[in-house]
């Protein structure tokens, strides 16, 4: 499963219109909702946020007051050409004062959905799961070891020593000797 390691940015003027795509690693519509908010805060004066995304099996795209199909379709059409799952383009529109017609509102949706995506930034994904391994002060080095190359989101030191992280299946089944709680399954970053 392809998706992407880094949000990116791209801009583009067309017949005054000025466009601003912008790509974001989602895991659920809650995240979503929340990126949206904070883009529509960061560019008040925008005239379209038109998005679309693929989480899973769940599919959406928007043309918000754009021409049906002009902005959604085309920008989830992007997502679904680079094979991308967990990935958020939003397209943010200052309307210049020229008509674009459908053809090419919908040709430039596209390019600025296809431009922010870039190879360099596609990754591939695999289950994995959000663990907490808790640990006495003895052992510190080998669960670093253990976890060189996953992600550790947090470190809690008390009496003995918590990690919350994200861990692939084969590093899960390195720590069967440790006290590990699994939170959730989830994707993330080939190691």
């Amino acid at each position: 499963m392809l998706s992407i390691k880094n949000s990116n940015k791209y801009e583009e003027t067309i017949k005054y219109s000025k466009f601003i795509s912008l790509i974001f690693r989602v895991y659920n519509e809650e995240e979503v909702k929340k990126i949206i908010n904070n883009i529509k805060k960061e560019y008040p004066s925008a005239t379209h946020y038109c998005y679309a995304y693929i989480i899973e099996n769940n599919i959406k795209s928007s043309d918000d007051g754009e021409p049906s199909k002009t902005a959604g379709i085309p920008i989830l059409n992007q997502i679904i050409g680079h094979n991308l799952n967990y990935t958020l383009i939003v397209v943010i529109r200052y309307f210049g004062g020229i008509k674009l017609g459908t053809g090419l509102l919908t040709r430039t949706y596209a390019k600025v959905a296809r431009e922010v995506i870039t190879k360099d930034n596609i990754i591939e994904l695999v289950k994995g799961y959000n663990i907490d391994i808790t640990f006495n002060y003895d052992n510190t080095k080998d669960i670093d070891y253990i976890l060189s190359n996953s992600k550790i989101i947090s470190k809690i030191y008390n009496n003995d020593i918590t990690y919350n992280a994200l861990v692939t299946e084969e590093t899960l089944n390195k720590l069967n000797n440790y006290k590990v709680i699994i939170n959730n399954e989830t994707y993330i970053e080939k190691e």
